[in-house]
């Protein structure tokens, strides 16, 4: 069997008094699909969040394609390859589908205006729209606002922006 591609060791992690994770491991293989399951309150988000940057490890010790890293930031999982899709789905409900697939990946608009920061809005719809059909997300309209979707919607936008800038974990 090949190395994990990610691995969580002994990770423990306290807010205040309350001591979330308790020497928690985890392990992530190439082309591997896993499930975390717990109780409410089991320390599941806490640990995800740990592996995704938000929250520093107090104890313990995250390993990458077989090397220990430290992850202080989501950038810094980002630039691994980790992408995370979070229980609130981290949307900007006033923007579209297209808009919220390429938040911190925005697309410039070709020559002078693009160096002027004018996004162009078009091609990020279009690469959107792209992705949707690829990954089965059905949504009758990409430029609608994310609030007018459904609960189902919205999580397929989420999903398909990890999976979409996601190089190595999801």
């Amino acid at each position: 069997m090949p190395d994990p591609l990610l691995e969580a060791r002994g990770i423990v992690k306290s807010f205040g008094r309350v001591r979330a994770l308790r020497g928690a491991s985890f392990a992530v293989y190439p082309n591997e699909v896993v499930a975390l399951v717990g109780d409410n309150g089991a320390g599941k988000s806490t640990l995800v969040k740990t592996l995704a940057g938000v929250h520093q490890p107090d104890a313990g010790e995250i390993v990458f394609e077989g090397r220990p890293v430290e992850i202080h930031s989501p950038l810094d999982a980002r630039s691994l390859g980790i992408e995370t899709v979070y229980q609130d789905l981290a949307l900007a409900a006033e923007l579209d589908a297209g808009a919220n697939m390429f938040l911190g990946h925005e697309v410039m608009r070709p020559g002078l205006l693009g160096h002027l920061g004018f996004i162009d809005k078009s091609a990020m719809r279009a690469r959107s729209r792209e992705a949707f059909q690829r990954l089965g997300v059905a949504l009758q309209d990409t430029s609608a606002p994310v609030a007018t979707m459904s609960g189902g919607q919205r999580e397929g936008i989420a999903v398909s922006r990890a999976v979409t800038w996601a190089s190595k974990v999801v």
